[in-house]
């Protein structure tokens, strides 16, 4: 059972009230396309009123990435030539992934045909079991707009879909059809309608595929702002952006992440609420600020979910941090959800051997670890920590958490 049991207790005080083109996305019936199937009610997942609203936790994780030496370990992982398990390597942070009521990854790379070749910087092909593990560690939908979409083509993109589709993980930012391309990745949690949007700053100069401009999404902020209407037009209660975007290397955001969050943040609809209720953000390789923005979280960067920084000036690479948002409905809006609660947790790609992610503020206390890797992971929770709050995250409430 996932943690809406438990928050709702907690947040019993919470009031409930209430029960460049694009098109709005539409609820479809039969079984149809694969962009079809996103769309319908499947039960405990999809859109669809419950008629029963409790606060909900969503977490979101960084950047996965598979180079080469993290192939080879979920292939020594697996056991048997030719097969791939990523499952181990996640395990040390399956707890807090499939606790969240909802959980959303970013997908960086795309697949390659079965059988390889594998391959890593700068175009990325990693093996399709990939998306096994990440169904496995719990998570619910994953953004795949990215730098990195195109780098085995569009066939690779239509082949990660097609895989994450198999798996039963939902997503968006890419697409393989201009149908598909019109939704966002709908999920219900607590009760609530959950619409995530993604979109990349570029594709590192691989060409849109001739014919098909619907493939990746692209940042546009008259876009953004218009696909974030629709979603609530459609019924979305809660609308998440993931977004691609920063310089990489570098724990200050950048100047048109400032500018568009604000941009951003400051949109709002007919009813004079934000179009979004929180930003999240990826690319940068290391964690960035988080930052409450005209009223809305702004999480600049997560740094990478899996990761292998080998070379000394790296290994911040290896670190990330993974924000955690209650919301719960709006005691002033009826038929709105806000945060109520911001949260956030350091995490690590540990090279051992053997390679694993571990959280390490989970970490905290625990007499198990031998004192040396209790050393290193306080220093790297301080790290991320300092850079997490480094924009006065902590006046604005937020607090970081060790489970």
């Amino acid at each position: 059972m996932r943690a809406a049991a438990r928050i709702a207790m907690a947040l019993a005080g919470v009031a409930v009230v209430g029960g460049g083109m694009y098109v709005a996305p539409r609820l479809l019936d039969g079984a149809g396309s694969a962009a079809e199937q996103r769309l319908q009610a499947k039960p405990g997942t999809a859109p669809g009123r419950s008629g029963k609203e409790a606060p909900f936790t969503l977490v979101a994780t960084g950047d996965i990435i598979p180079y080469p030496s993290i192939i080879q370990r979920s292939a020594t992982d697996a056991g048997r030539p030719g097969e791939y398990d990523f499952r181990r390597i996640l395990a040390g942070v399956k707890p807090l992934v499939s606790a969240a009521d909802l959980a959303m990854c970013h997908h960086e790379i795309p697949y390659g045909k079965p059988g390889g070749p594998y391959t890593g910087y700068p175009t990325f092909k990693a093996p399709h079991q990939l998306a096994d593990a990440l169904k496995d560690a719990g998570y619910d939908s994953c953004s795949t707009a990215s730098n990195h979409t195109l780098d085995d083509g569009y066939d690779g993109l239509v082949r990660t879909l097609d895989h994450l589709d198999r798996a039963g993980i939902r997503h968006v930012g890419s697409a393989r059809s201009a149908e598909e391309a019109k939704a966002p990745a709908w999920s219900e949690a607590g009760g609530a309608k959950v619409a995530q949007l993604s979109y990349t700053y570029g594709t590192n100069g691989i060409p849109v595929p001739q014919g098909k401009p619907w493939a990746v999404n692209l940042i546009d902020a008259d876009r953004i702002i218009a696909d974030a209407r629709a979603a609530r037009a459609a019924g979305a209660h809660v609308v998440v952006l993931s977004i691609h975007w920063g310089t990489e290397w570098q724990t200050a955001p950048d100047r048109q992440q400032l500018d568009l969050a604000r941009t951003l943040t400051a949109s709002k609809g007919a009813d004079g609420l934000p179009d979004l209720d929180v930003i999240i953000g990826t690319h940068n390789h290391v964690p960035q600020p988080y930052e409450k923005i005209n009223g809305t979280w702004v999480v600049f960067g997560m740094g990478d979910q899996v990761a292998s920084f080998v070379p000394t000036d790296k290994l911040r690479g290896n670190q990330s941090s993974v924000p955690r948002f209650t919301f719960a409905p709006s005691a002033s809006h009826a038929g709105r959800w806000e945060v109520v609660k911001a949260e956030y947790l350091t995490q690590y790609s540990d090279m051992g051997p053997p390679f694993r992610v571990v959280c390490t503020s989970c970490a905290e206390g625990d007499a198990s670890l031998p004192a040396a890797k209790r050393t290193e992971y306080a220093r790297i929770d301080k790290e991320v920590t300092a850079a997490v709050m480094s924009r006065g995250a902590a006046a604005a409430g937020l607090e970081r958490a060790t489970r």
